[in-house]
């Protein structure tokens, strides 16, 4: 853990800040345009719109990189995500600001893209997995900070669009004055959704169910926080519970991963995410329950998207472990756009609790289809191995985190087989 740190701690660092920035805009957004009178429905298109940004983003970020190289992509895209923040609070109207969106989500993933293979780069066999699990640990700090920071000043103010906008600029000092040489860029050509969708359709339409359950939780929480009435400080307490349930519980579901039927736990784990839903949907009037449902829904919807990779992987060969990344992420990015908006359709409909509802009815969805896949599909002998990854690693992440599952589970076949 330490020689990670050493080799990149610049890089790390800066990816906090950016993450701080990128916490800040989303919830300060949500908070800000109940202000400025915004209906819900204007407010799910805006927060949609940073979806399809960063889904078009990670696909488009490889060949800019390639054509210009990291530092130019990096320095330039992090520019634009500084002064489309400065420029929210000047002109507040739901056309410019669902244009900004879909410009930070794209530039947010240009620059993940080019962070990501800049650590791979920093990283080796030997600490692979640790360099993974501090990458997120910074992404989750990074967004818990960035909720603390909410309490500085006037959501009706400057002040909160000026502090993520600087500290989006200072990321880019650390990264680009420490971090030498440039690294190569390669990506995997991905794999066709229909070869996918046949080796694992279980970890498709779930990661597309996730998609929506994220989008939600990233998008449309500090909406419907404003729309229940919650206070600035209670808002961000409770965008803050859904991340660190992520954090914590992933560990823990991913040690029971190793060791149970992958199909099963995914059940499991997916109902739980109901009853957190239904917590929050008929008691959420009292804060406290509210930040449980809010820790429950976290805590189970990030490890629920490492589960579906590992079990997709469980059905793939090492050398298409990379190719079906690609799929993956953009299965779940599909999701993840059409989650605002029904969102904010459902709280129109049946107000704040409609929040819930969404994210109970997706988890609910994968609750049968789990079992359905349980009664059909094919189980496997011996399963890979399980690596944390968060819903909003690009491409490069998650091919460098099959890189270590596939290294991981030879490692245990050479043991296995020493013995």
């Amino acid at each position: 853990m330490l020689q990670v740190l050493t080799s990149a701690w610049a890089l790390l660092f800066g990816m906090c800040l950016l993450m701080v920035g990128n916490g800040m805009q989303g919830t300060l957004l949500g908070i800000r345009g109940e202000i400025e009178g915004f209906s819900t429905l204007e407010m799910s298109i805006v927060m949609s719109a940073y979806f399809l940004g960063f889904l078009g983003g990670s696909r488009m970020a490889p060949g800019l990189i390639r054509r210009v190289g990291h530092v130019r992509v990096f320095a330039a895209l992090a520019s634009m995500i500084s002064a489309v923040m400065i420029l929210y609070p000047t002109v507040t109207e739901v056309w410019l600001w669902t244009l900004g969106r879909v410009l930070i989500g794209f530039c947010f993933s240009a620059v993940y893209v080019t962070a990501e293979s800049w650590l791979n780069n920093a990283a080796t066999n030997e600490n692979r997995g640790q360099a993974l699990s501090l990458y997120m640990i910074v992404q989750t700090a990074g967004i818990v900070v960035s909720q603390a920071l909410m309490l500085t000043a006037d959501p009706s103010g400057y002040v909160l669009f000026v502090i993520p906008s600087i500290l989006v600029s200072l990321a880019i000092t650390p990264i680009l004055l420490s971090i030498s040489p440039t690294p190569a860029f390669e990506t995997t050509k991905p794999m066709s959704l229909r070869t996918l969708v046949g080796f694992s359709p279980l970890g498709c339409v779930g990661m597309f169910l996730l998609g929506g359950v994220f989008s939600a939780q990233f998008g449309m929480a500090s909406v419907y926080g404003s729309k229940a009435g919650l206070s600035v400080g209670q808002i961000s307490t409770f965008v803050a519970m859904f991340f660190l349930g992520s954090v914590l519980l992933q560990y823990p579901i991913g040690w029971i991963s190793d060791r149970a039927d992958r199909r099963f736990l995914i059940l499991v784990v997916a109902a739980i995410g109901v009853l957190g839903s239904i917590t929050g949907m008929l008691l959420g009037a009292d804060y406290r329950l509210l930040l449980v449902s809010a820790f429950v829904v976290g805590g189970m919807s990030n490890p629920l998207y490492s589960l579906l990779i590992a079990h997709t992987n469980d059905f793939l060969e090492h050398e298409d472990m990379a190719a079906a990344s690609g799929g993956l992420i953009f299965i779940n990015g599909l999701g993840a756009i059409s989650g605002p908006i029904i969102t904010g359709y459902m709280m129109d409909w049946v107000g704040p609790p409609g929040f819930y509802l969404f994210t109970g009815i997706l988890f609910a969805a994968l609750v049968f289809y789990a079992a359905y896949r349980a009664t059909v599909g094919r189980s496997v002998e011996e399963t890979g191995a399980y690596v944390a990854v968060a819903p909003n690693y690009t491409s490069v992440a998650l091919e460098y985190a099959q890189e270590y599952a596939i290294e991981t589970d030879l490692n245990a076949e050479s043991e296995t087989n020493a013995g």
